[in-house]
């Protein structure tokens, strides 16, 4: 059997201090004046274009993964205003259009196509090009959905980041959330219904966190929602059916309206227990995710390499190998929690 690809495989040694200052990021503006490219394998002077197939624009400043990882390569030696441009298609929440979006980015001569929407933008990525690199974001069963041919050797123009994990990570969410609030019967489960019908992956892991609920005797309400409208109908239906907590799956759907999921948990006076540190910090009460911070360094390593003319093929499909619990005091105290001290032990973050 291959030995499981490691994060250190991905961000060690990678830094190239003499080229820090040479290149520059150019702003996407001016990216259509620019000559085409020309293959991998070019000298760094010339302007390298990085083609953003998502779901939804980010909010300005935000600390989406995206814009964690274009401020990652800074600390590569890119900076804005010479040779790097950036240029962005936005799904809209239409899925259907990745296809469409992906092939204007091979129209426009881009040296790498970054999928951060997910296995669907990374395979309407694939569709469209079959030689520019794809570095595809946090990708749910990658081989099972024919993205790669294996984490270890991903073969073809595709490699990147997986969030797939162990089956039992949400129900391992799960125990934590119950930890936190013990006592609690009846917790609902915010799902992205889209995610669930396309990728076996997130169904058998469902079937874990259901399993694991009658184990630990709680009842769990999946409600699964498609749109943002839908998730505020959402959490009046959580409140109707008697849900004392919430779990919140993985999405990058969810990613995107995260602020706002934390906001109605607040007003609903959910406690909840989310797949991303992000949340926890505009005050969410806990969260249970891979270390992010390495994450977004190990994308932006893969940047810098396929740029420099590495192949995806020879880059592995990295897998997350640190797991980190926050939980946020200020959220816990509005919500009448006290988190017990074998919890606060557990913690690798704990917000004030």
């Amino acid at each position: 059997m291959a030995a499981r690809p490691t994060l250190a495989s991905c961000i060690g040694g990678q830094r190239d201090p003499a080229a820090t200052g040479r290149r520059r990021f150019v702003a996407a503006a001016s990216l259509l004046t620019l000559a085409p490219g020309l293959g991998w394998s070019q000298p760094l002077n010339r302007l390298k274009r990085i083609g953003i197939l998502g779901n939804v624009r980010p909010p300005a400043q935000s600390n989406d993964p995206v814009s964690a990882v274009i401020g990652a390569l800074r600390d590569l030696g890119w900076s804005e205003g010479s040779t790097l441009a950036i240029e962005t298609r936005w799904a809209d929440q239409h899925y259907e259009r990745f296809e469409a979006l992906a092939r204007e980015l091979v129209a426009a001569n881009v040296d790498l196509i970054i999928a951060s929407a997910g296995v669907t933008s990374a395979l309407a990525a694939k569709k469209a090009t079959l030689t520019i690199p794809i570095l595809a974001l946090w990708v749910a069963d990658p081989v099972g959905t024919g993205l790669v041919a294996s984490l270890a050797r991903p073969g073809g123009n595709v490699t990147g980041l997986t969030n797939q994990v162990d089956l039992d990570f949400d129900a391992k969410r799960l125990e934590l959330l119950l930890e936190a609030v013990p006592g609690v019967t009846r917790v609902a489960a915010l799902q992205h219904g889209a995610w669930v019908r396309a990728l076996p992956a997130r169904q058998r892991q469902q079937h874990v966190v259901e399993e694991a609920a009658r184990s630990l005797g709680v009842q769990l309400q999946i409600v699964e929602v498609e749109t943002l409208d839908e998730i505020e109908s959402a959490f009046a239906a959580m409140t109707r059916e008697g849900a004392e907590a919430l779990l919140v799956f993985t999405s990058t759907f969810f990613s995107t309206h995260g602020k706002r999921i934390v906001e109605l948990a607040a007003q609903h006076r959910l406690p909840a227990i989310y797949p991303s540190r992000t949340r926890v910090a505009v005050g969410g009460l806990m969260s249970y995710d891979a270390g992010n911070a390495e994450l977004t360094r190990c994308a932006a390593s893969y940047v810098d390499r396929i740029l420099k003319g590495a192949k995806p093929a020879d880059l592995p499909v990295e897998q997350p190998t640190k797991f980190a619990l926050v939980l946020n005091l200020k959220t816990a105290k509005a919500l009448g929690i006290t988190f017990p001290p074998t919890l606060l032990i557990q913690a690798d973050e704990v917000i004030q």
